[in-house]
């Protein structure tokens, strides 16, 4: 069994704030999981009665629009807690998480979480700083992205994966999102999206390797961004 006090989830998240004796409770009470590329982690409007740790791979968060087409919310990369707001609101969680690549998680049942709640206060009010910092995160993304129009908010979106997640070795972007992603992330048909990354290239700013994307020219890229 894997140390939670060792664990990197807990370097970045609000469970740096449990004590030793808090982290042994929760290995014990803890149960990992391997979730496969394209699994469903939870659904929407599912009662998830716990917190997931991310130890390693990407999701991505969802949510059903009116008319039945999935708008990618946020990716979300090891180190992160998933379902912390659905379980102190305790309502069912509002969006749903898929892997986007082979992922690592571990599980933590609600009452154990609850019971450091109540007793530690240090842990409470780091659950509640991160939840604040996503709404305002959310907040800021929704104001920035509703003033762009779509060919920015694909520039903004391709710099977003590079800066966050990184490149691999041919210098393509670690995360690999189908095109049908990326148009739900800019907000915009498959086929629009489609158009506009050919055009991106013509331009030479990004460079297309099958399905993957090089950044080419980022200075030009933030240019287009702002």
């Amino acid at each position: 069994m894997s140390k939670c006090e060792q664990c990197i989830v807990r370097e970045f998240s609000s469970l740096k704030s449990l004590n030793k004796d808090e982290l042994l409770k929760l290995a014990d009470c803890k149960t990992t999981k391997t979730i496969k590329k394209g699994e469903v982690i939870f659904e929407e409007g599912e009662n998830v009665n716990g917190i997931y740790c991310i130890k390693d791979g990407i999701c991505k968060l969802t949510k059903l629009s009116p008319n039945g087409k999935d708008h990618i919310v946020k990716l979300v990369a090891k180190g992160e807690l998933l379902g912390q707001r659905s379980m102190i609101s305790d309502e069912p969680v509002n969006l749903s998480a898929v892997a986007l690549e082979d992922m690592h998680v571990c599980f933590i049942p609600k009452t154990e979480v609850m019971g450091f709640f109540d007793k530690n206060n240090q842990f409470s009010m780091s659950v509640m700083k991160s939840i604040c910092g996503d709404l305002k995160d959310a907040d800021d993304l929704m104001v920035n992205l509703a003033q762009k129009n779509v060919k920015e908010r694909l520039a903004i979106t391709l710099l977003y994966l590079h800066d966050t997640f990184g490149k691999n070795e041919d210098d393509t972007l670690k995360v690999q999102l189908s095109r049908d992603e990326l148009a739900s992330m800019i907000g915009t048909a498959t086929e629009s999206c489609i158009r506009l990354l050919s055009d991106f290239k013509k331009l030479g700013l990004i460079e297309l390797i099958g399905k993957k994307i090089v950044l080419k020219d980022i200075a030009k890229l933030k240019k287009l961004a702002e």
